[in-house]
């Protein structure tokens, strides 16, 4: 290892050469608190920025009751990558100085859930903090001064402010473990009480616009119905009192722009935790509930829909149906037996985002085509089954069609953004319907493509909503419960793990993606993570998202 002094007499020798002469500094340097290593530098100065870590000696300083279970390691990792957040831009001063990202200062970014990511991981020896950083440089040439300004003053400031052990340091990530350990405890709730969610009153959750999930100021906040109360006991907070969503069928009814939609979104991202201020830190909800929707233009490979598509006019096999351009009922189909496949306990669905003919059948139209005549069974007619025979619950947000009614367990009506249980009213309604016949569900292997190995020689990652392994881009878009571009770098690099490493031609995609999901819980995401993470320090992504992935590889 080279010390801290070695260095700089690096910088001072390449200062004003070429561009590349920058790649000579790779390697690992003792500076005392911390070491740092230099694990990659860009090709230019406008590349992607370099990447480098920090690993600042834990000399006990940040104690082993902060991440002795995997949602307290989870909280104290994000509170202090938020931390570190902070300290860089005051560190950083007036930021970029010279060509393209020259100066740039960077760690990964966070939104409002707290998910395991690589840019911070912390044990008993080592906090290793990842940080993405634009060497300096006017034109091409090396901007050395600069970057020792950088490597020398901002960075150990940085790391000093960050991790140093103070009051203040002590006081947040407490109340950052504290608020997991009262997530998890909800969590573990829900099983025991037979919930699927947990809503809890006084959550904020309107969304302060279309693309920002901070809470909206002056939003109403959420209060529960008297009858579908639960009041738990949490470890930290105490007495909490919120909305129960039992298992079975719940539906959510409401005149537009009521807050069905928002319920259900609150809902969907209550599989993660959130951070303290969020407004839905106390909306939990079963880690393995997938939202499903319509995506027209998907691919699906050899899977069995048969459950809700059969006897085509086209004469399709839908025990094993494939196509490049699925229709909107044929791809809500593939994601609900996608869902079922990986282990989904609760399904979340909104209406507005279906397909009409997948949900439900018109009466009138029903007389007109016969049974035997329309290929769709729709959602409508297995709901109940699939509570029944497979445990599996849904929870759906209903506008216009009151078919679902007479099949619902619990209806939630939104007013206003306030909620009413309207259950008793609404089963006296859908009695005057004319009955629903339930049609059976059995459990089986719906997901029987086999993958084959394939070397990838290149991902990259588009924003939140596309990858691309090699040439082929994989649309995300319709993955409502990917909460940014960290989790789309992860995924990423799992499915280039999956399909270089684990595929075999044997095993089918459901099992590659618990076979993944596993190993990611087991070994932590950095187990398939190559050690440059070319595309961002990635953050963990659940089974559903894994498979959904696969799923959606046009080449697989």
């Amino acid at each position: 290892m080279k010390t801290r002094e070695e260095l700089k007499r690096h910088l001072a020798q390449i200062d004003h050469k070429s561009y590349k002469a920058y790649k000579e500094l790779e390697g690992m340097y003792e500076f005392g608190a911390y070491r740092l290593s230099i694990d990659h530098v860009q090709g230019d100065p406008f590349a992607t920025p370099s990447r480098v870590r920090i690993l600042y000696k834990n000399t006990g300083n940040i104690k082993e009751e902060f991440f002795r279970t995997k949602a307290r390691k989870a909280a104290a990792e994000d509170f202090l990558l938020r931390r570190l957040h902070r300290s860089l831009r005051e560190a950083s001063g007036d930021g970029r100085k010279g060509s393209g990202k020259s100066g740039l200062i960077t760690a990964c970014r966070v939104g409002q859930e707290v998910l395991e990511r690589t840019a911070v991981l912390l044990s008993r020896d080592v906090i290793e903090a990842r940080i993405e950083v634009g060497f300096p440089a006017y034109g091409r040439t090396i901007a050395a001064r600069e970057l020792e300004e950088i490597l020398f003053r901002a960075l150990p400031g940085a790391a000093e402010q960050t991790f140093a052990v103070c009051p203040d340091l002590v006081r947040g990530m407490t109340r950052a473990v504290e608020l997991a350990d009262d997530q998890e405890y909800i969590r573990e709730e829900l099983e025991k009480r037979g919930l699927v969610s947990f809503v809890a009153d006084g959550a904020v959750l309107p969304r302060e616009s279309g693309i920002s999930q901070r809470p909206m100021k002056d939003a109403v906040k959420f209060k529960s119905p008297d009858s579908l109360a639960v009041t738990m006991t949490l470890p930290h907070k105490g007495e909490l009192r919120g909305m129960g969503i039992r298992r079975g069928v719940t539906v959510i009814v409401g005149g537009g722009y009521h807050g069905k939609s928002t319920l259900l979104k609150a809902i969907e991202r209550g599989v993660y935790n959130h951070i303290s201020g969020d407004g839905r830190e106390y909306v939990i909800t079963d880690r393995t509930a997938f939202k499903l929707r319509a995506e027209e233009g998907r691919c699906i490979h050899q899977e069995d829909i048969s459950m809700f598509i059969s006897h085509l006019p086209s004469r399709a096999d839908t025990v094993r149906f494939g196509t490049e351009n699925a229709s909107g009922s044929t791809s809500q189909a593939a994601n609900t037996v996608e869902a079922l496949a990986c282990g989904s306990r609760v399904l979340l669905i909104d209406e507005d985002t279906s397909a009409t003919n997948f949900m439900v059948r018109d009466e009138v139209m029903a007389r007109l085509v016969a049974d035997e005549k329309e290929p769709i069974t729709p959602f409508i007619r297995k709901v109940r089954a699939l509570y029944q025979a497979l445990g599996v619950s849904t929870v759906l947000v209903v506008g216009s069609s009151g078919a679902y009614l007479s099949v619902a367990d619990t209806v939630v009506q939104m007013d206003c953004y306030e909620a009413r249980d309207v259950t008793e009213k609404a089963k006296k309604i859908a009695q005057e319907q004319a009955v629903i016949p339930d049609e059976p569900v059995q459990k089986k292997e719906w997901i029987r493509y086999p993958v084959r190995k394939k070397r990838i020689e290149k991902m990259r990652v588009h924003g939140w909503d596309t990858l691309s392994l090699d040439r082929s881009e994989i649309d995300l878009r319709y993955l409502e419960q990917i909460t940014d571009e960290t989790q789309t770098a992860a995924l990423g690099y799992i499915l280039q793990y999956v399909l270089e490493r684990l595929a075999d031609g044997r095993k089918s995609a459901a099992a590659l993606a618990h076979e993944a999901f596993v190993r990611q819980e087991q070994n932590g995401l950095v187990s398939m993570v190559p050690p440059n993470y070319g595309a961002g320090a990635p953050a963990a992504v659940r089974e559903q998202e894994i498979l959904a992935g696969l799923a959606r590889y046009r080449l697989l």
